[in-house]
């Protein structure tokens, strides 16, 4: 399956759709991350909950984003049908949310980045150079947001295949 991905992504009937739906996905878990250290940083959320705001959102703009651009040629364009659309997409994209929150449950909880921090912390003043040092002190906590993207790409994978395995495609109608 992995194989025939990236062969579509060059080549095939299919290769400016799979290109942009890939396109939408990067976008939009660029648009996440900005999202949750939004939400941690400045709203002062709770990570767990930080993130399940962050990931609905993003469900619902991907759909948006898909709708009109990725299947422009099938694409909802009805109230109703844009709405069942938009349900269907929710239902299968938010099936990967318990996994995406348990990914990053996991990894923070775990300290898996904790030796990371370590190391953004352990910078000297007199060492940093130009504006690191300020960078890391408005940026906040970095463990959530490194666990998000790995938890990003593990759920990805899965609602890839989910997506792949629907007859139809949940996404485009």
């Amino acid at each position: 399956m992995l194989r025939r991905f990236l062969r579509n992504l060059h080549s095939g009937p299919l290769a400016l759709q799979l290109r942009r739906f890939v396109i939408v996905g990067a976008v939009t878990a660029g648009i996440q991350q900005a999202l949750l250290w939004f939400f941690l940083n400045v709203v002062g959320v709770f990570y767990l909950l930080a993130a399940l705001f962050a990931i609905e959102i993003t469900i619902v703009l991907s759909y948006v984003l898909n709708n009109a651009w990725t299947f422009r040629v099938t694409r909802n364009t009805g109230t109703v049908e844009y709405l069942t659309g938009l349900l269907k997409t929710n239902v299968v994209r938010g099936t990967a949310i318990p996994i995406q929150l348990g990914i990053l449950y996991a990894l923070v909880e775990l300290g898996v980045f904790d030796p990371l921090v370590a190391g953004v912390g352990a910078i000297e003043p007199s060492t940093a150079v130009g504006p690191i040092e300020p960078l890391v002190a408005a940026i906040g906590p970095i463990e959530p947001l490194v666990a998000n993207a790995v938890s990003i790409v593990v759920s990805g994978l899965y609602r890839y295949v989910l997506h792949a395995k629907w007859p139809g495609g949940p996404c485009d109608g």
